[in-house]
């Protein structure tokens, strides 16, 4: 048996729910602006388009029992959007089907996967080494959405509901797109099995649409992480994206355009768990960025904050007290942060350092004449 390829063309006035395929693209020119933020999507004076892949495949599990009998790939064509997918009819075409991939994937200059870090590049790395082949496509630089879709979207509260990130809840949520009638991906091997005994393929068609529909909505999310990146704080929807972009940020090094997001994360609209965590977030990258007044006004605001976590409001007494000993040079407010932050649950040894600090403010007071307050002396 041989292997089938499939192709599509989506124009570029086709709609992904309420998103044109144009509209994915974030530049006319095919640019990315942006994507050099993320792990793998550094700039590498390459003009050639990105990859998008998406693998069914005959199990979750992995390892030399599994294979993909469907390889999906999708780029853009000017605003158009193609997508072909090679089909594996009989096991024996594997070799020749990736030799087809390789093929393809010459053309590009980056994959982007969504969670295939973890499942697709590996899989495929596998049987390629099966095959004796290179495997030049998964040595292409390699961006997987899914990780930078978590540090955007997925909720603080631990939810189960917002903490889910999956694919079809993006495309649900920011292209207004609901598959009707889709195969649940746990029916996917079976119907390809199904096939191989049968020989009949009329029910891997919701498959191949199924695959086709993730490589549309892996675009549609890679194009407004794109421009969400390339804007900052002023392309955030909400609060919560602001903070998930000011993370990116922040671990690409932009720790000016990091800190407008925080700042945005801690504004109106926030909920609790945004405004704390932008306001901790806030704190941290003013401190390494030396604008230790700012950290300090972001440390003050978190423990005066009603609900703020135990664990928290204790980092931010220990910080305020370092701040006032330090830099403002306030003893006895310096000790007063310290005595709130012994109030929290610690370890052993910050708690001894807890003390020892205590111990050093009392004696500096003692040596300007100052008196500790009955009320702030602990019986250690």
């Amino acid at each position: 048996r041989r292997f089938l390829v499939v192709e599509r063309c989506y124009e570029a006035g086709h709609c992904l729910g309420r998103v044109a395929v144009a509209e994915m693209l974030p530049e006319a020119d095919g640019a990315w602006p942006g994507f050099d933020v993320l792990p793998g999507g550094a700039a590498l004076g390459d003009s050639r388009p990105l990859l998008f892949l998406d693998l069914e495949t005959t199990g979750l599990a992995g390892g030399a029992g599994t294979y993909p009998f469907l390889v999906g790939c999708g780029w853009f064509d000017g605003a158009a959007f193609r997508v072909r997918q090679f089909f594996l009819s009989g096991f024996t075409a594997e070799a020749a089907l990736l030799a087809s991939v390789e093929t393809l994937a010459a053309r590009f200059s980056r994959l982007v996967t969504y969670n295939g870090r973890s499942f697709d590049v590996p899989l495929l790395e596998n049987r390629f080494a099966l095959h004796r082949m290179e495997g030049r496509v998964t040595s292409l630089p390699h961006v997987d959405l899914l990780h930078p879709a978590r540090r955007l979207w997925s909720d603080l509260s631990g939810t189960s509901e917002g903490g889910e990130c999956r694919l079809t809840r993006l495309e649900r949520a920011h292209c207004g797109h609901v598959r009707e009638g889709d195969v649940p991906g746990f029916e996917i091997p079976g119907r390809y099995f199904d096939f191989v005994r049968s020989g009949d393929a009329g029910p891997l068609e919701p498959v191949l649409e199924h695959n086709r529909l993730d490589l549309l909505a892996l675009a549609a999310v890679t194009g407004r992480v794109s421009r969400m990146l390339a804007q900052g704080a002023s392309g955030a929807s909400s609060p919560r994206e602001a903070l998930g972009v000011g993370r990116l940020l922040e671990s690409a090094g932009r720790h000016p355009e990091a800190l407008a997001c925080f700042a945005r994360a801690t504004g109106a609209g926030a909920d609790r768990f945004t405004r704390i965590e932008g306001l901790r977030r806030l704190a941290l990258a003013s401190r390494r960025q030396r604008r230790h007044g700012d950290a300090a006004a972001a440390w003050q605001h978190l423990v005066d904050l009603p609900g703020c976590p135990a664990h928290i409001a204790r980092e931010a007494a220990e910080a305020l007290a370092v701040h006032h000993e330090h830099r403002v040079r306030d003893l006895q407010c310096a000790r007063s942060y310290a005595v709130r932050s012994l109030t929290y649950e610690h370890g052993p040894g910050a708690r001894t350092a807890l003390q020892y600090r205590l111990a050093r403010l009392d004696r500096k007071l003692a040596v300007r004449g100052a008196s500790v307050s009955e009320p702030e002396r602990l019986d250690w």
